[in-house]
């Protein structure tokens, strides 16, 4: 249809009244085949009539439509603005405060154009709102990632926020850690270790896709915390610049919308930077604390650890046992075998004494030949039957050199908390060294304790 103006009420008035005029015009002629009179149908008085008449309709319906539509175009227009206003303001501000998905819908009050209208209008505001929810999400997620470098805190934080945006109920973190799968945060599962062994997870890992398993209403998996009937599990493979680091499993007892799948493939690419970071400065950190040589903690470290035990044993009131040791005549082993040798006998007598202690005892490279062992909750008759286990074991080593087996023995002192009155951890190590001294005194290859 043709346009007179740049308006389009402009533009409608001038068709209604044209029709308007048209219809007056046209009236005479109507009447006139009706049987009316020609002189009465074709007179100017009627003509005049019948066109104030057509032009007087056009208006009215000019005026009607006008009254009827333009309120609505001007809702929708003010809503346009609204949203427009909101968008700019949040790209340089980020506050949507000004327009919300309530505020911003227009009502539907009709099934035409202008109802559909109105409908694709609130679906395109709620895309919006879609859209800067998951731009939230995703913004928040790596925020709160960069800001962990610790392994379990990145772990714990990143499953938390895939439960929140995903709606699932349970969930694990799990990374490879010397070729094997371990657990790096969970929630709501029962038994997360079994996992690693799942087929499903090994597929994932190796083709680094996610997985989505439905699973039949009827079917009924023990998979949380109290039995519950999954619908569908999610496997979601993490890599850092194609290099597998791990996975996260997510079950839900509802499908998983596109949505959810849609953040979850989001946020994967973030979490494997920040899992990278984190086991770097894991092994970093590790690196930092061990002793090169034997793998045993570093003298720092070990100070360290040992600090925290005895504030820990003054706080709790637990026992907390200290073991000094030293290898007996290791000088002459230098000498005759070079250092070479001697730092095999190092790595083997730390070998054998981390085979004689405890899981949570704390093997500490003190200097030299010299190795202190923390033992966190050891009594004194605790102390020496591991200091005596240590002794026999580090004494049956052999380390063969050429056609010659070297045999090497330790001499051990130790003290025991609270058995042993001490004010500070520092006292604890200046007893067991005394201690230590006294077992070389005796002879060497022999074990001294305290009380």
């Amino acid at each position: 249809m043709p346009r007179f103006t740049a308006k389009l009420f402009y533009d409608l008035a001038i068709w209604m009244l044209g029709l308007g005029l048209l219809i007056g015009l046209c009236f005479p002629f109507f009447v006139l085949a009706l049987g009316v009179a020609s002189e009465r149908a074709m007179s100017l008085g009627f003509f005049l009539s019948t066109l104030t008449a057509g032009l007087a309709a056009g208006a009215a319906n000019f005026a009607l439509a006008r009254w009827v539509i333009r309120p609505r175009l001007n809702l929708l227009s003010k809503h346009m603005w609204l949203v427009e206003g909101a968008i700019e303001g949040a790209a340089f501000s980020g506050d949507w405060s000004s327009c919300n998905l309530e505020k911003c819908r227009v009502p539907v009050d009709s099934r035409d154009e202008i109802g559909e209208a109105a409908r694709a209008f609130n679906d395109l505001v709620a895309a919006l709102f879609r859209a800067h929810e998951v731009e939230t999400a995703v913004s928040e997620f790596s925020q709160a990632l960069s800001s962990q470098l610790e392994l379990d805190s990145l772990a714990s934080l990143a499953l938390t926020q895939l439960l929140r945006h995903t709606g699932a109920q349970a969930g694990v973190v799990l990374f490879e850690n010397s070729g094997e799968l371990a657990v790096a945060a969970r929630h709501g599962i029962r038994e997360p270790e079994r996992l690693a062994e799942s087929d499903h997870l090994l597929e994932v890992l190796r083709s680094g896709e996610t997985l989505k398993i439905e699973l039949p209403e009827d079917m009924h998996i023990e998979v949380l915390l109290a039995d519950v009937r999954p619908r569908e599990i999610l496997v979601v493979p993490v890599a850092f610049k194609q290099v597998s680091l791990g996975a996260v499993v997510l079950a839900s007892n509802r499908p998983f919308t596109p949505e959810a799948e849609w953040l979850t493939a989001l946020f994967r690419q973030g979490f494997g930077l920040a899992l990278n970071n984190a086991l770097a400065h894991e092994r970093l950190q590790r690196m930092a604390a061990l002793d090169p040589l034997t793998g045993a903690y570093n003298r720092r470290f070990g100070q360290g650890r040992l600090t925290e035990e005895f504030n820990r044993a003054v706080r709790s009131d637990l026992p907390l046992a200290l073991l000094m040791m030293d290898l007996d005549h290791f000088k002459s082993i230098n000498d005759t075998y070079g250092h070479l040798v001697g730092d095999r006998v190092l790595d083997r007598v730390a070998k054998a004494v981390r085979n004689a202690v405890r899981e949570g005892d704390i093997l500490v490279r003190f200097g030299g030949e010299e190795f202190m062992i923390i033992l966190p909750g050891s009594s004194r008759d605790d102390a020496e039957s591991v200091a005596e286990r240590i002794r026999h074991m580090v004494e049956d080593t052999r380390i063969k050199e050429r056609d010659q087996q070297i045999r090497v023995t330790v001499s051990i002192g130790g003290v025991s908390y609270p058995q042993t009155e001490v004010e500070a951890e520092e006292e604890l190590l200046r007893v067991a060294d005394e201690f230590l001294y006294t077992a070389k005194n005796r002879g060497r290859n022999q074990v001294a304790i305290s009380g």
